[in-house]
């Protein structure tokens, strides 16, 4: 759990130097850094893809996650909570209108992909940190440039990072024993192509913006449908 709480700080630490220097930060400048970290974003999500073993495992996975994800909008469901927390955390009157985009935004980048994933599966496993705190840094950048763009809302995401990583992490210990690492590697190949998803929206390539938020479903499909497959492998 220390690492994640090491993260969550300094998405904290990051969003408020943010705020608090946005006049000091020259536009081209933002721009600029969310270009290049938008990149590395691409990088780690591309690299993570090849853990694949087979592309049409990594089809299904997604075919059959996206469709859940439609099913229960989730990208819907996280800008609802957004505006919750812009209704209760903002002051009314205010121009808040980025609140909801930064706060789903930070949170989506900060929570989905390999790293979230693998770093709290090892810390939690091996209590190896080294993903966890490398992801750490990469987002305290990242919350930086987002927050003195888009707002207060980049620092809810930290509750985020807490409890979803933290719980992956607690969660680790007891699932360890049934994680296959052909399963723990197509899950980090499928977080992999939705972190790209994620890369796409933030250079804004592309005339409507992926709904990276019904992909969360695919991450997890792994963990149903290998034992699946090699189960009916298996058979014949």
């Amino acid at each position: 759990m220390i690492a994640t709480i090491v993260n969550a700080v300094l998405v904290l630490l990051g969003s408020a130097i943010g705020i608090l220097f946005k006049s000091k930060i020259k536009e081209e400048y933002t721009n600029t850094l969310m270009s290049g970290m938008a990149l590395c974003v691409m990088f780690i999500g591309i690299s993570s893809v090849f853990e694949t073993s087979s592309a049409i495992h990594l089809i299904i996975c997604m075919v059959i996650g996206i469709l859940l994800g439609e099913l229960l909008r989730i990208e819907e469901r996280l800008d609802g909570l957004g505006n919750f927390l812009k209704s209760k955390f903002v002051k009314s009157g205010s121009e808040s209108s980025s609140f909801t985009e930064g706060f789903v935004g930070a949170t989506l980048l900060f929570c989905v992909g390999s790293m979230a994933i693998m770093g709290s599966l090892e810390a939690g496993i091996n209590h190896n940190y080294t993903i966890i705190l490398s992801k750490s840094i990469i987002d305290a950048v990242a919350a930086c440039t987002l927050a003195a763009t888009l707002g207060i809302g980049v620092a809810f995401s930290a509750a985020g990072v807490l409890i979803y990583q933290g719980a992956i992490t607690l969660l680790a210990s007891v699932v360890a024993p049934y994680l296959s690492e052909v399963v723990v590697a197509e899950m980090t190949a499928v977080g992999g192509l939705v972190v790209v998803g994620i890369a796409l929206n933030m250079l804004g390539i592309g005339q409507n913006k992926i709904k990276v938020g019904n992909m969360l479903p695919c991450i997890f499909m792994p963990l149903v449908y290998m034992p699946l497959y090699n189960l009916i492998t298996g058979l014949f």
